[in-house]
């Protein structure tokens, strides 16, 4: 286990990586403390070749994260407000940005920052008592951590319009209907579910999954002949790789692969 700050840390099962938000006092609010956490940590697991996934948790029972710490910001000046915004934005990206596949473990409370840091995962574990929403407009803001961009990427402009404009609070099994959240847990399973589907991804080529998501991630919203194009250039740098030598082995060899992970 590594502690980043007070309130984050990182446990590994096997080559999963678990991100946990531990701020059970604030029901993970995210304040200047616990952003700068967030962005050490997931810089550190964005370096760690030995990590294939990376599930993203929080140790609060009725939360997974309640999105910006108000009662702090209550007493910024304006000046304070803007030294603080690079500093969270850079934990937003930080968990964007991990070139690993990413789970979101969900339940209960997540709101507005703490939508976004699902949002920005690849995927979503969601058990029955989540409640995900932006209503950052109600308090006089917009979703300022990715969510005015990466919710309308999962749900449709007009979709994400209507969540946003009205504020509103949406329960587990709407979320999954609208296409919010990826998959339905058992209450108090969301974490167990993301974990397995964790290592099932995690027994891949980790040389393939970085590849895979790099590619999405740069060909979404392109046309087809450039995001072939970006698609090209990942199978390149993967062509010639020692996974895949080894993945053919396997393959043939009716084995599983032991991937060099390069």
């Amino acid at each position: 286990m590594q502690r980043f700050g007070e309130w984050v840390r990182v446990e590994r099962h096997g080559y999963v990586a678990e991100l946990v938000m531990d701020r059970p006092e604030a029901m993970n609010a995210v304040s200047t403390a616990m952003a700068d956490a967030l962005s050490e940590a997931c810089a550190s697991l964005a370096a760690d070749a030995a990590v294939r996934a990376v599930v993203l948790t929080s140790t609060h029972e009725r939360a997974f994260c309640v999105g910006a710490d108000l009662k702090e910001r209550n007493s910024f000046t304006d000046a304070d407000l803007l030294r603080q915004r690079p500093r969270t934005r850079a934990a937003y990206t930080g968990v964007l940005e991990l070139p690993q596949p990413t789970v979101a473990a969900v339940h209960g409370y997540a709101l507005g920052g703490g939508f976004e840091l699902a949002l920005a995962c690849d995927l979503i574990v969601a058990d029955g008592s989540a409640v995900v929403g932006l209503p950052e407009v109600s308090v006089g803001v917009i979703p300022g951590g990715g969510g005015t961009q990466l919710l309308p990427r999962r749900v449709g402009a007009a979709r994400a319009a209507e969540l946003v404009f009205t504020a509103r609070r949406v329960r587990a099994e709407e979320a999954v209907r609208l296409g919010l959240v990826d998959q339905l847990a058992d209450v108090g399973t969301d974490r167990a579910e993301a974990l397995e589907l964790a290592a099932r991804i995690a027994r891949n080529s980790p040389v393939g999954l970085r590849a895979a998501k790099r590619a999405m991630r740069l060909g979404h919203g392109l046309d087809l002949r450039a995001g072939l194009e970006v698609e090209d250039a990942a199978w390149r740098s993967v062509a010639f790789s020692g996974d895949r030598a080894e993945g053919v082995a396997a393959f043939n060899e009716k084995r599983e692969p032991d991937w060099p992970g390069e």
